[in-house]
């Protein structure tokens, strides 16, 4: 995993990338956590609900 995400910030940054550069992409990637763990949590229930919808119509059609 590790791996993959240095991959990634190797692929996006330039080798020399300079400390304010470094510092402003991990404040985007912990708002844009923040955002999604929100949003998740919003949404619980209601994502909840799809998957047993979702149970339901394959138990139902196995009948």
């Amino acid at each position: 995993m590790f791996e993959y995400a240095k991959a990634l910030l190797d692929l996006y940054l330039p080798e020399k990338a300079e400390g304010q550069g470094l510092v402003e992409y991990a404040l985007i990637i912990a708002l844009i956590s923040v955002a999604l763990v929100g949003a998740l949590i919003a949404l619980r229930g209601g994502i909840a609900e799809v998957f047993t919808d979702i149970q339901n119509a394959f138990n139902n059609s196995g009948s």
